[in-house]
């Protein structure tokens, strides 16, 4: 059942848009005869995106954004795609589809934000507005980049491997999964998104013989995220988000670097963050 939270956020990000009234929003309950018997509140396939992926994408996550903006039309598809969902439909989505379709628009449009930019910019930092300002239409509503991610995702799904899967564009940022999220796949998905970007050069770095632990700067920025799984008074070190993204980040390695980080006798620093444009 979709989480009432969801719309109210919904409801109040249109108001602030100045789109005037909202519109009226479905009941969570959407009966299973009414989805078989139409077929439109079924989740999206995902089939234009994933062959634009496929095609944009390389193996390190990062994209070719000049013969992507030279060959737009399949994006404005997969666009359009994401504003035609219905409130009903999304609605009658159970909860990981409702995160992958979050993840994938947030990541569809930061794309878009990217061509749109003519000539292409050396940093999403450089378009005014990106993130709070900017709207596109999703589900029929104005929604802004910031919306998606910290009024809806964050606020009311309380799953911190967004954070692994949400790509802003910068080569800091995680890499970018080559095919879309689902429903069916997310939490696999979501927690091999995680090991690759600890694996990679911008997620974690461990040092035991300078005693020195380096971690994305996403740890300090949105490290309360972490907080209500991970929280731990048993070992690691720093505050108590330092903790909890410690301990969280511990899962993902192997034994000789798990108990080197629970034993927290180390220096904890943040990785500095390359806003460059992820562009291969």
């Amino acid at each position: 059942m979709v989480r009432p939270q969801v719309w109210m956020a919904l409801g109040a990000i249109a108001l602030l848009a100045g789109c005037g009234s909202a519109p009226s929003l479905p009941q969570a309950e959407t009966s299973a005869a009414a989805v078989s018997a139409t077929g439109a509140l079924a989740p999206l396939t995902y089939d234009d995106y994933s062959t634009l992926l496929q095609t944009y994408v390389n193996s390190s996550g990062l994209v070719d954004y000049a013969a992507l903006q030279a060959n737009p039309e399949g994006l404005k598809t997969v666009v359009a795609e994401l504003a035609a969902v219905s409130p009903e439909a999304y609605a009658a989505w159970d909860e990981p589809t409702q995160i992958a379709f979050l993840i994938n628009a947030y990541n569809i449009l930061t794309l878009q934000s990217i061509i749109d930019q003519n000539p292409l910019k050396d940093s999403i930092r450089d378009i005014v507005g990106v993130w709070n300002f900017r709207k596109h239409t999703v589900m029929g509503q104005p929604l802004t980049l910031d919306a998606i991610e910290h009024d809806i995702l964050r606020k009311d799904f309380g799953e911190p491997r967004i954070h692994a899967a949400l790509v802003c564009a910068a080569l800091s940022c995680p890499p970018l999964r080559r095919e879309p999220y689902t429903g069916a796949a997310l939490d696999q998905q979501l927690d091999d998104q995680v090991q690759q970007w600890l694996d990679g050069p911008y997620g974690l770095a461990i040092d035991q013989a300078a005693n020195q632990v380096a971690i994305s700067a996403i740890f300090d920025w949105f490290g309360d995220d972490w907080k209500p799984q991970y929280a731990t008074d048993d070992g690691f070190t720093g505050s108590d988000k330092q903790r909890a993204t410690l301990n969280f980040i511990s899962q993902y390695l192997p034994p000789d670097d798990q108990a080197y980080l629970k034993a927290g006798s180390y220096q904890l620093t943040y990785l500095d963050y390359d806003w460059s444009l992820n562009h291969q």
